[in-house]
């Protein structure tokens, strides 16, 4: 059993993540700027934060083994005050990094995203030069060069995740995830009768089911030091297109609902839609596989949720 710290442990990917390092038995503290009730995670220990104290920051490390660093602005938050954000997702990171280390944590695993690449065209691995196109993708990039420069120097074992487009139901009713392209056509469908689509829905992104991005989250931050390496790893799942993603929820809806909800698209499409790969064969060398039934599972449940949270 080991002692875990998770920052953003009441958000979307945190509470999914704290549910499943509780179930294995870890010892739980999550870290919050505010106090928080978690009936939906009574074992946990919840630390107040407060990111501007170097006392508080210490007192969150102390005795912790690994910390998972998920607290961040999101997408919306960072392009409306991108001084917040490099500030919030780079800065804080920094800091706490810092401190950990200080602590004698062992392992600092950070949570960024594909969007650092700036591309989704052609084939992407770790290899690839990211050119973030957003204050968002930005920040969390400044963030990365942090952990990954602690890695190689040695003083931690730094794992930073990019993490391609997750979906799937929140670890409690409060999260606010519906923004996330599936989470939303989910919604849709419960609450409208139909899935409307911005665009055609030809363009190609990478999707994972949110139970198998914890998994391999949870993977990488048990690898032997050895099959580290650099410390950065795409997690993603299957790429697809947009459109094909909402036939599969149409499909779900039909076994879910009892009725399929038609596809609402723009006609017209001149846009050139290249092919597009996510590769996630580097963390696929460290022995972690994908399992596909997942994505049905992820959608059923986000249905279901979705109907209970109607109002009656």
């Amino acid at each position: 059993m080991s002692r875990v710290l998770i920052t953003g442990g009441t958000g979307y990917v945190g509470g999914r993540l704290a549910q499943v390092v509780a179930e294995a038995g870890d010892d739980v503290v999550i870290a919050s700027r505010r106090d928080s009730q978690l009936p939906w995670l009574p074992q946990a220990q919840l630390r107040i934060i407060d990111w501007e104290s170097r006392d508080s920051l210490t007192e969150a490390c102390r005795e912790i083994d690994t910390v998972f660093h998920f607290a961040a602005l999101n997408d919306e938050e960072s392009r409306r005050d991108p001084v917040a954000a490099l500030r919030v997702n780079g800065v804080y990171t920094s800091r706490l990094l810092e401190v950990a280390i200080g602590e004698g944590v062992r392992r600092f695993l950070y949570l960024s995203t594909s969007q650092v690449y700036g591309i989704a065209a052609g084939r992407i691995d770790e290899a690839t030069m990211p050119r973030p196109k957003n204050s968002y993708a930005t920040s969390h990039r400044a963030a990365e060069d942090c952990v990954l420069c602690a890695h190689d120097c040695g003083v931690v074992i730094g794992i930073v995740a990019r993490l391609s487009n997750g979906f799937g139901y929140p670890a409690h009713p409060a999260v606010n995830c519906w923004r996330l392209l599936v989470n939303d056509l989910c919604r849709q469908a419960v609450t409208s009768g139909q899935l409307v689509l911005k665009t055609a829905g030809l363009q190609s992104r990478n999707f994972i089911p949110m139970s198998e991005a914890v998994r391999a989250l949870t993977h990488l931050s048990t690898l032997p030091k050895e099959q580290v390496g650099d410390g950065l790893f795409n997690v993603g799942a299957r790429t697809m297109r947009v459109l094909d993603m909402a036939e599969l929820i149409g499909e779900r809806c039909q076994s879910v609902l009892g009725f399929s909800p038609p596809i609402v698209r723009p006609a017209v499409d001149t846009a050139d839609h290249a092919a597009f790969e996510y590769s996630t064969e580097k963390l696929a060398r460290t022995g972690f596989i994908t399992d596909r039934s997942q994505e049905t599972a992820e959608i059923d449940a986000t249905l279901r949720l979705c109907q209970t949270l109607l109002p009656s």
